[in-house]
């Protein structure tokens, strides 16, 4: 599946694929309002075996067939005080 992708302005490391490049039709307007203006990144050939850095390519493939687009979101934020405290807890050490 041919995809377009577009990056955010505003939202660091979140991805719009679409299917035709320039059409944002089945994007809701909310969504599209809160992306602010999409940058082209990339045309990409995706396949059931093609490898993504931060996304499952059937997932995207999927969801581009379904929706007309797929969002990528960037990962959580790592929390390493409550991983630190998490770890000294099965440890059976007390936190500091």
């Amino acid at each position: 599946m041919l995809c377009a992708v577009y990056k955010s302005l505003r939202k660091p490391q979140t991805y719009i694929f679409v299917a035709k490049r320039d059409d944002f039709s089945q994007v809701p307007t909310p969504l599209l309002e809160q992306f602010g203006p999409p940058q082209l990144v990339s045309v990409l050939n995706i396949t059931q075996t093609t490898k993504m850095a931060m996304a499952e390519a059937s997932k995207v493939i999927e969801a581009v067939t379904a929706t007309g687009f797929y969002l990528q979101l960037p990962p959580p934020p790592i929390n390493y005080l409550q991983d630190y405290k998490h770890g000294k807890q099965q440890t059976g050490e007390s936190p500091s």
